[in-house]
């Protein structure tokens, strides 16, 4: 029988089809995903709900009069690089929380200071524990809403399968290696010890002119699309000096086995699932109304992909 995977990490530029293609898994029947799939029952985390709160602390900083920290301005990319790295650590601690029986709601202190040990460990300097106790309040109370509006971390089961999904690149005219803490090296380093030795990954492959147009073409104006996994748009600057070009096929050309990437001293199993002509924007749609003919060999492509990496 195939082994399940246990930690799949769902990698792509922007716009891409990751959270479609999770979307997908999520409308499978229990027996197909295990079977065709090597996927048991999903439990799944994501950076991207920790961006969009950072540009919120920033946008009511800013109102403030403050240093808004993370961003500049809603179309500016990060102003500290490392903050690449917060993200992971953010995810690195939800993992721990998923794996020793999940964390209730957040609370919007709670992940203040969570935005701070993580800036820590990244190496960038706390950005919360600074502030002025009155703006503090302030910042609390004009995000509360924001905070309110993620998910708690959910337990995963003991056969469950881990799904993390993130972006990551650099600017459109960068050489590889990308610089350190730019692109998928310097972040799947940082992932702890216990995430790398089970992880997979499923790259979704779409060219980075593509992405762009696609990110323009799902994105849904307002805050019903900002605060949402498939129809948030990216900032066409953060597009292009963010994700211009990602580092996935220079970390493939240098494995040392062929199937995987290297990431320090680990060979991580890596398969691409070939996106580049569109199979996955109708997956927003009602399942009702996703195209047979595409679903079909969409399906039969990621299962190849998938148990290719679970050993099958």
């Amino acid at each position: 029988m195939t082994a399940q995977l246990d930690i799949l990490l769902l990698l792509a530029l922007p716009a891409s089809g990751k959270s479609e293609v999770r979307r997908y898994f999520d409308h499978l029947d229990p027996i197909s995903a295990r079977r065709d799939l090597a996927l048991g029952p999903r439990a799944q985390l994501d950076d991207y709900p920790y961006v969009h709160l950072m540009r919120c602390i920033s946008r009511e900083l800013t109102r403030l009069g403050e240093d808004p920290v993370f961003f500049s301005s809603a179309e500016a990319p990060w102003k500290e690089p490392l903050d690449w790295l917060t993200l992971i650590h953010l995810i690195s601690e939800d993992y721990s929380h998923m794996v020793s029986g999940g964390r209730a709601e957040h609370t919007t202190s709670e992940l203040l200071n969570r935005l701070d040990r993580a800036r820590l460990l990244a190496g960038a300097p706390a950005a919360i524990d600074v502030l002025n106790p009155g703006v503090r309040a302030k910042v609390e109370s004009g995000i509360a809403t924001d905070v309110a509006d993620l998910d708690p971390i959910a337990a995963a089961g003991d056969d469950s399968t881990i799904i993390i999904e993130f972006a990551r690149g650099g600017p459109v005219s960068a050489g590889m290696p990308l610089p350190h803490p730019l692109g998928y090296a310097a972040s799947l380093a940082a992932l702890p010890e216990e995430v790398l030795s089970k992880a997979s990954i499923l790259y979704v492959w779409v060219d980075p002119e593509e992405s762009r147009r696609r990110n323009r073409e799902r994105t849904v104006p307002g805050r019903e699309g900002e605060a949402s996994i498939l129809h948030h748009g990216v900032p066409e600057t953060v597009m292009t000096e963010d994700y211009g070009t990602d580092d996935m096929g220079w970390l493939e050309s240098r494995a040392r086995t062929p199937g995987t990437i290297p990431i320090g001293a680990a060979d991580i199993p890596m398969q691409r699932f070939d996106n580049r002509v569109d199979r996955t924007s109708c997956l927003r749609a009602k399942p009702s109304e996703w195209p047979a003919e595409t679903i079909e060999t969409l399906h039969h492509d990621l299962s190849a992909a998938l148990l290719r990496l679970a050993g099958g």
